[in-house]
């Protein structure tokens, strides 16, 4: 799968993984190598193979990027409709999963852009008391950029994408 070509159906996929599952999962490595996987729940990506995450809650993976900048970011769409839709008709129409490859850069105070689109991600849940706790106060995000995608593949059922 080309990343550049193919980055439209790409941000699809996020978009729809974002709203079956509500979250993605970031891995990086820490100071001593081990893996581990950070969810999140406010990355965002552009239309040129960058993106970017609101970094409130996240301890770890602050600290692991500053040894190692490299992570892996995977978006599985969780929709219970596609996956059943899916083994009924014994093939995926779109990859259940894809994991983009690429850096985090440093944190900085989100732009007024960046805002407007954690406040219209996240408008459907702005009556409800938890969301004050969760969404407001988020003024910092950190920038992506990727530099490889790899597909999902579970055999026969993703054999025709």
């Amino acid at each position: 799968m080309d990343m550049v070509i193919n980055w439209p159906d790409i941000r699809k996929h996020f978009t729809k993984s974002f709203g079956s599952s509500l979250h993605c999962a970031i891995a990086s490595i820490d100071k001593h190598n081990i893996p581990t996987v950070t969810p999140i729940g406010s990355l965002f990506l552009n239309k040129d193979q960058t993106g970017f995450y609101f970094e409130k809650f996240p301890k770890n993976l602050p600290k692991n990027i500053e040894t190692n900048a490299q992570i892996c970011v995977l978006g599985v769409n969780s929709s219970k409709w596609f996956w059943l839709r899916s083994l009924f008709k014994e093939k995926f129409q779109a990859y259940p999963a894809l994991k983009l490859y690429g850096t985090v850069g440093n944190r900085r105070k989100a732009n007024p852009t960046e805002l407007r689109a954690l406040k219209r991600r996240m408008k459907f849940t702005s009556s409800l008391k938890g969301h004050k706790y969760l969404w407001n106060d988020m003024e910092y995000v950190r920038e992506l950029t990727f530099t490889r995608v790899e597909k999902i593949n579970i055999g026969h059922m993703t054999a025709d994408l």
